[in-house]
C-alpha cells in the first residue's frame, strides 16, 4: 500500500482540481498507469473516504470520476455560500423529465407531449446548464434537438441516464403496486 501513496495522492489531486469528470483512460494517460490500475486506485480511494468519516466522496458521472462532497453535507455548504436552493418550476420539471426520457427531442415534440408551449421552461433549463442543444433534426426547418448535460447528472446524483427511474414502475397506481406486492 505504501508504494501506491504517490499515485493515490496524484489521483486525488487530479480529481480535486478537475472541472469536469475525468475518465479512467485519461487519468491513466496522465498518471502513466493502465486503466485497470487507475480504477483499482479509484475504488481504494472511495473506500478510504467511506471508512474515515470523510466529507468527500468520488462521484461517478457519465463514465468519468470527480471528487465531490457527500450529498448529506449540502446544507452546510449552502450556508457557507448563502446560496438559496434553486427550485425548478413544475413546468421546468415536466420539460426536463420529457427531455431526459425522450432525448434527443425537439421543442415541438416537448410541446406536443405537454400540450402547452415550453419555450420559457426550456430557456430556464438551458440557462441552468441542465439541458443543451445537441444537434438538428433532419426535416423541415431543421429544429434543434435537446438533451441533458453532465450537470443534469451531477445535479440529480445520477451516474448515467440508465439510473433514471423506470417509467413503467413510476406509472403504476397505488392499487397496481399493492396487487403486485401480494
Amino acid at each position: 500500500m505504501l508504494f501506491r501513496e504517490p499515485e493515490t495522492a496524484a489521483l486525488e489531486a487530479l480529481l480535486f482540481v478537475a472541472k469536469n469528470p475525468l475518465t479512467s483512460e485519461l487519468l491513466g494517460e496522465i498518471l502513466e498507469l493502465d486503466q485497470a490500475k487507475v480504477e483499482e486506485l479509484i475504488f481504494e480511494l472511495r473506500d478510504r473516504y467511506l471508512l474515515n468519516s470523510c466529507g468527500l466522496t468520488i462521484l461517478e458521472i457519465n463514465g468519468g470520476y470527480k471528487l465531490g462532497t457527500k450529498p448529506e453535507l449540502a446544507r452546510y455548504i449552502e450556508v457557507l455560500y448563502k446560496q438559496p436552493v434553486q427550485v425548478l418550476s413544475n413546468a421546468a420539471l415536466e420539460v426536463l423529465s420529457i427531455i431526459a426520457y425522450k432525448q434527443p427531442v425537439t421543442r415541438g415534440e416537448v410541446d406536443f407531449i405537454r400540450g402547452v408551449q415550453s419555450d420559457r421552461a426550456l430557456t430556464t433549463l438551458v440557462e441552468k446548464g441542465l439541458v443543451k442543444e445537441i444537434g438538428r433534426k433532419d426535416g423541415p426547418g431543421r429544429p434543434i434537438l435537446y438533451g441533458t448535460t453532465e450537470q443534469f447528472l451531477l445535479h440529480f446524483g445520477l451516474r448515467s441516464l440508465k439510473d433514471l427511474p423506470n417509467l413503467e414502475v413510476v406509472a403504476l397506481t397505488e392499487d397496481e403496486v399493492a396487487s403486485a406486492l401480494e
